[in-house]
């Protein structure tokens, strides 16, 4: 009973964070939640960092991170926040797509609460994206390595020449197996409990 009361609490709370009540509207500051609304090209434009232009992206940086000294940043921690920075302009994009009513001052408002509450949300989600992205192109390229070992391997075995060297070193290794095993057999043959064995096998 209390397991199930904090549950609808804890979804109750999670989705305050991602609405806005404007005009008794409600506004979705979380982007994902016009997934079904929204075409199959609409949801790459918005999980593909690279969209929106750099000059867009450096022009709103102040605007979305007006705390943070961007020459202080590394390459990569900027390379993480001019991702959040485009989030933010991207969903601010479909707000006012799926809610053309909003006014200037209405747009503001909603801006300011997605800051306060998506802020976080959104690096979060970019790091995870990146992450996640890094790990597929490092499979493939591990696989890429593995199919082209594999075709040099077999590209060198083909060839004339390894050929003929490689035919010397088969009959010599099928020469020793031989000699191995009929130096086996004639040991065999010169023991007592051998030749006895076969004769109970008759």
């Amino acid at each position: 009973m209390f397991n199930k009361k904090n549950t609808k609490n804890k979804i109750r709370n999670h989705l305050q964070k991602d609405v806005i009540k404007i005009d008794r509207k409600t506004i979705f500051i979380n982007p994902f939640l016009y997934r079904r609304r929204f075409d199959e090209n609409t949801n790459i434009w918005l999980r593909e960092p690279g969209q929106i232009s750099v000059k867009q992206i450096s022009s709103n940086r102040n605007r979305f991170f007006p705390e943070l000294d961007w020459n202080d940043l590394s390459e990569e921690e900027k390379l993480i926040k001019d991702a959040t920075v485009e989030m933010f302009i991207k969903t601010i994009e479909l707000i006012t797509v799926f809610h053309p009513q909003l006014n200037p001052e209405q747009l503001l408002e909603v801006e300011r609460k997605m800051l306060i509450q998506k802020k976080i949300s959104f690096e979060k989600w970019v790091k995870k994206s990146f992450a996640k992205k890094a790990k597929i192109e490092l499979n493939e390229q591990r696989k890429f390595q593995r199919k082209k070992f594999i075709r040099s391997w077999k590209e060198w075995l083909i060839l004339e020449n390894t050929q003929q060297a490689f035919l010397p070193i088969i009959v010599v290794i099928f020469i020793s197996s031989f000699i191995g095993w009929s130096f086996g057999i004639s040991k065999n043959s010169c023991n007592p409990y051998f030749e006895e064995n076969l004769d109970q096998s008759i």
